[in-house]
């Protein structure tokens, strides 16, 4: 079509010739007014975010509450450690399954085994039974690595362009939603227990319940060809590609520069997520380890959206600026909270406190460091995920983008619980994040950088075909 931007051979640096294709008067509506609502990206956008919150959600809320509300952080932390190892691997063929079947029915099945891990965790919790906790964990790797790759992709390459960070930041609340109702539920039947040990059995039923909802809520999505944007035009992603063409692509983008330098941050992302869970089970009451879990999943929620904001809004013209800008916050916070990590970590391999709301004068300094983590990854969780977005256009490229990021990052976090259920001492795993924080930094930068050199290209583009019309129409 006129006005195509040419590929480049590197995701950051193009928009990909074909991924979207502008609809003509005969098949789809010249204005956006006339769009059905549940075509629209913004419906779509809240389908993938009850599917999160339903299911990975909730199991967030479970492992907010310190490795799933279990009393010894071992043995969840070698369930999670066995859940991400297969979950790395379906998550990189998530590309195939969706080839096959489709987003929709790739979504759906994605959130069958989430119950299953929630039901281990309740045997275990009521009656002492491992094996079960096991086989929760295989099921829900299973499934949720398809989950993982498909509802990247929706959430990246579906929307506009310009709505892309707040829409992140939309599937992200409804995630923390998980967390936060999860935490309210635990709070409530917990807030008496003062002491260590693991959270009521009770708590666990409901959780079941709400992950039971998510296949059903899951086929209420659009696929990408029924999907129209506001500026009427519809979004290119093939179906019935031969396998080893998928083969192909998906290694040609392994091997890209955008893929190579968000890799590092994607592992320092996933590694990181089995330590704060870890730390709570270790030195905080069970009322304290759901009150962690409730306020976590707020501010992982404001800083999600603060994350969004800043690269969508106009605090100032140019995105580039807003890129750069988003990018250097994000850099401060996580390197001062790391420091700060370690520091706190350092006394407490000592000290061995048991941290309770009761006693605010220790419990303040071990709960805020908590919160400044669930900051510091929230505005990255945001900011990785928006870099995805700028990749491509088409939820064609987006799933095979999304898929093999989000392999590497479920790589890090199976190794991470790995680590951790050896067990390590808490003060290595804490110095390991701060190291792997910094080697990411500077792959980070450069990663910012191209995205910038994009929008360059863009606004560029975007004014030489201004000249162009405005010389035509003076003719």
């Amino acid at each position: 079509m006129s006005g195509e931007l040419a590929v480049a051979e590197d995701g950051l640096n193009k928009v990909p010739r074909g991924s979207i294709t502008v609809a003509n008067a005969d098949d789809i509506p010249s204005s956006p007014h006339h769009i059905p609502f549940f075509r629209r990206t913004l419906f779509q956008i809240l389908v993938v975010g009850i599917c999160a919150f339903s299911a990975p959600g909730i199991w967030s809320a479970m492992n907010g509450l310190g490795v799933g509300g279990s009393q010894s952080p071992d043995l969840v932390n070698a369930a999670n450690a066995l859940l991400y190892a297969f979950m790395t691997v379906t998550c990189f063929l998530s590309p195939w399954l969706t080839n096959a079947v489709g987003f929709r029915w790739t979504l759906s099945l994605g959130t069958l085994g989430y119950p299953l891990y929630a039901a281990g965790l309740y045997v275990n919790n009521r009656f002492g039974s491992t094996w079960f906790v096991y086989v929760g964990a295989v099921a829900c790797g299973i499934s949720a690595g398809f989950f993982w790759g498909v509802e990247g992709a929706i959430a990246t390459g579906y929307p506009e362009e310009h709505k892309r960070g707040r829409y992140i930041a939309t599937w992200f609340t409804f995630r923390n939603f998980g967390n936060i109702i999860g935490g309210a539920i635990s709070l409530g039947l917990n807030h008496k227990v003062n002491h260590r040990g693991q959270v009521g059995y009770q708590t666990y039923l409901g959780f079941i319940a709400i992950q039971c909802l998510g296949c059903v809520f899951a086929l209420l999505l659009s696929n990408p060809d029924k999907v129209q944007r506001d500026d009427g035009t519809r979004i290119e992603a093939p179906r019935g590609i031969y396998w080893r063409t998928e083969l192909r692509e998906m290694w040609r983008l392994a091997r890209s520069k955008s893929i190579l330098l968000l890799t590092p941050l994607f592992w320092y992302f996933g590694w990181t997520q089995a330590y704060p869970g870890t730390y709570f089970a270790t030195y905080f009451t069970v009322r304290s380890r759901a009150l962690g879990s409730f306020l976590g999943a707020v501010v992982g929620t404001l800083a999600t959206w603060l994350g969004g904001v800043l690269v969508d809004v106009h605090w100032t013209k140019k995105r580039q600026t807003r890129a750069i800008g988003t990018y250097v916050l994000i850099a401060l916070l996580n390197s001062a909270t790391w420091i700060w990590a370690v520091y706190i970590q350092n006394e407490y391999r000592h000290t061995l406190p048991v941290l309770d709301w009761g006693n605010q004068a220790a419990f303040g300094r071990g709960f805020g460091v908590y919160m400044f983590e669930r900051l510091a990854l929230g505005m990255v969780e945001n900011y990785i995920y928006w870099c995805i977005s700028n990749l491509s256009d088409s939820p064609g490229d987006q799933i095979r983008y999304s898929s093999l990021l989000r392999g590497i990052e479920t790589a890090g976090v199976c190794l991470g619980f790995g680590v951790q259920a050896a067990p390590t001492p808490l003060i290595a795993t804490a110095s390991i994040n701060l190291g792997l924080w910094f080697f990411a930094l500077p792959f980070s930068y450069y990663a910012t950088v191209r995205v910038v050199r994009k929008f360059n290209e863009l606004d560029k583009k975007v004014n030489e075909n201004g000249e162009v019309q405005h010389t035509h129409n003076t003719i």
